[in-house]
C-alpha cells in the first residue's frame, strides 16, 4: 500500500466510490454520521445518503443489532488511499482490530465499489467480495443506486437484492438523518 503521506490524490481524476458504513455499539447513528463527516474531510465528496437501517446481526451469534447505511460520492483517493482512509476512521472511533471476524464495533466502513475499477490485492477486494449476499449491504445500496450493475455479476442492485431475504430489516432513519456539515435529523 502506498505510504499514509501520499494520501492527497491531488491531481488525479475524480471517480464515483459506493460504500458501506455500519456499526452496532454505542450511539449508533452517531457513529454513521461522524464516519460520514471524516470521509468528506478525508476527501470524499458525499452526495448521496441512504436511509439508515437497523438489521440483525450476521455472521455472528451477537445479539446487538446493526444500523447500516449506503453512501456514494467523488473522489480523487485511489483504492488504498481510500481503504486507508477508511480503516483510520474505523480506528478513531475505536474499532478492535484484533477482535473476532464480525464482533461488535462501534463502526464499520467497507469500498463496495469504485467506479471504472477492480481492485484483487490482499487487504482490499473491489467489488465487494460478499456484497451480493448481504440484504444489510444491498437495501441501503438500492435507496441511492438501484440500478447500479454488479461490474462482475452484471445484475443490479435492486435484481440482486431481490435474491435474498431481508427478515428484519427495519427502517432507523428515512434519507435525510445526515446532511454535509451539519448533524442531520434522525427524527424523521
Amino acid at each position: 500500500m502506498p505510504e499514509e503521506s501520499e494520501l492527497s490524490g491531488v491531481g488525479r481524476a475524480e471517480r464515483r466510490v459506493w460504500l458501506a458504513l455500519g456499526g452496532n455499539l454505542g450511539d449508533r447513528l452517531a457513529h454513521l454520521r461522524s464516519a460520514l463527516d471524516a470521509l468528506v474531510a478525508g476527501g470524499v465528496a458525499i452526495d448521496g445518503v441512504s436511509a439508515a437501517y437497523d438489521t440483525p446481526p450476521w455472521g455472528t451469534s451477537e445479539p446487538l443489532r446493526f444500523a447500516n447505511a449506503a453512501a456514494t460520492g467523488q473522489t480523487s483517493l485511489d483504492a488504498f488511499e481510500l481503504l486507508r482512509l477508511c480503516k483510520r476512521i474505523e480506528a478513531d472511533a475505536g474499532r478492535d482490530f484484533d477482535a473476532p471476524r464480525n464482533s461488535p464495533r462501534p463502526i464499520d466502513v467497507d469500498i463496495l465499489l469504485i467506479e471504472g475499477e477492480t481492485v484483487d490485492a490482499a487487504e482490499l477486494v473491489v467489488p465487494h467480495p460478499r456484497m451480493h449476499e448481504r440484504a444489510f449491504v444491498l437495501t441501503p445500496l438500492a435507496d441511492i443506486a438501484p440500478d447500479l450493475r454488479h461490474p462482475q455479476l452484471g445484475r443490479t442492485v435492486v435484481d440482486l437484492l431481490g435474491q435474498l431475504d431481508g427478515a428484519g430489516i427495519e427502517l432507523l432513519a428515512a434519507q435525510g438523518w445526515w446532511t454535509p456539515g451539519g448533524s442531520g435529523d434522525s427524527s424523521r
